[in-house]
């Protein structure tokens, strides 16, 4: 298991790196700069300026010191907001984002993995065409139009829930969670069905039923263990996705995380705040992705035991 938590490692690094090199030069060529505004700046303070944040280094050199500053743990500072680092900024919008993607993920393993488990008890009747149907609208369904309509139906209309906030009341976190972990719910439900399908027709199923076993425990004990394997392989991408897509349903509903920090940098051409940001989502990524892949082997006693072996 060991050598297989390594070979993911090394593959993790050159990854990294690429989306480092790619996101550093693209910044770079956009249109437009982090010192031009409205209104003109004074060439000796934009020079000064340029000097500071080292933008008057070639491209090569810029691209180096990013990378001995990152190797340090260095995001650097911020354009848009003096005296703050990259690293400040991700702290303090981290926890908000995290929380919001801890309960969207919360969300769509509720919904998705019940929706996918009954839907695979009785394959094509009503009972498998009803929640793939729904689970289908909600892969189509973007979270910019999602939201919204939650916001009209069940904060406006029916005034059940805040349509704005982050606040200690738990009602103001159900529609930003419902609307994040919709789509990742309808991925569940599709991974969950055709997991627990697959594992329904093995030799090991059909043994506990011919034992008398009732079909509830021949579900929850024999076929649940396995036919999760997908949606635990999902899970970890799908929490980095979580929080890398919570931009949007930040905006949505005027939460407090890194998305605000995220979107104001993109306009304000903030390259250490892009950069940063986008090189610590990617890093959660690998992570996460490293995490699920960890989680699946140890649920499969055919990879476990290949890679206890290596």
């Amino acid at each position: 298991m060991w050598r297989f938590i390594g070979g993911r490692l090394l593959q993790a690094i050159p990854v990294i790196l690429a989306v480092i090199t790619v996101t550093f030069f693209l910044v770079r060529v956009a249109p437009g700069g982090p010192f031009d505004s409205e209104k003109a700046v004074i060439p000796e303070v934009k020079a000064a300026l340029e000097a500071q944040y080292r933008l008057d280094l070639p491209l090569g050199q810029q691209y180096l010191a990013y990378l001995r500053d990152l190797a340090a743990g260095e995001l650097g500072p911020s354009f848009k907001y003096p005296g703050r680092s990259v690293n400040e900024l991700i702290a303090a919008g981290l926890p908000a984002t995290a929380e919001l993607g801890a309960y969207a993920l919360l969300v769509a393993v509720l919904l998705g993995g019940l929706a996918g488990v009954i839907a695979s008890l009785k394959p094509n009747s009503a009972q498998d065409y009803i929640p793939m149907s729904v689970a289908m609208i909600g892969i189509c369904m973007p979270t910019f139009l999602l939201g919204p309509l939650l916001v009209l139906v069940f904060g406006i209309h029916l005034e059940w829930l805040p349509v704005s906030g982050w606040g200690d009341i738990p009602g103001d976190k159900l529609l930003p969670s419902l609307t994040l972990g919709a789509a990742y719910a309808a991925y569940i439900a599709r991974l969950g069905r055709a997991g627990m399908l697959e594992v329904m027709s093995q030799d090991y199923i059909r043994t506990a039923r011919a034992k008398g076993l009732p079909e509830w425990q021949v579900v929850t004990r024999h076929a649940l263990r396995g036919g999760l394997i997908p949606v635990v392989a999902f899970l970890g991408p799908a929490f980095a996705g979580l929080l890398a897509g919570s931009f949007v349903v930040e905006t949505i509903f005027q939460i407090p995380g890194l998305g605000r920090f995220y979107v104001q940098a993109a306009f304000n051409r903030d390259y250490t705040m892009i950069l940063g940001t986008t090189v610590f989502l990617s890093t959660l990524i690998v992570l996460f992705n490293l995490l699920s892949d960890i989680l699946a082997a140890w649920l499969n006693p055919r990879l476990r035991a290949q890679y206890g072996e290596a």
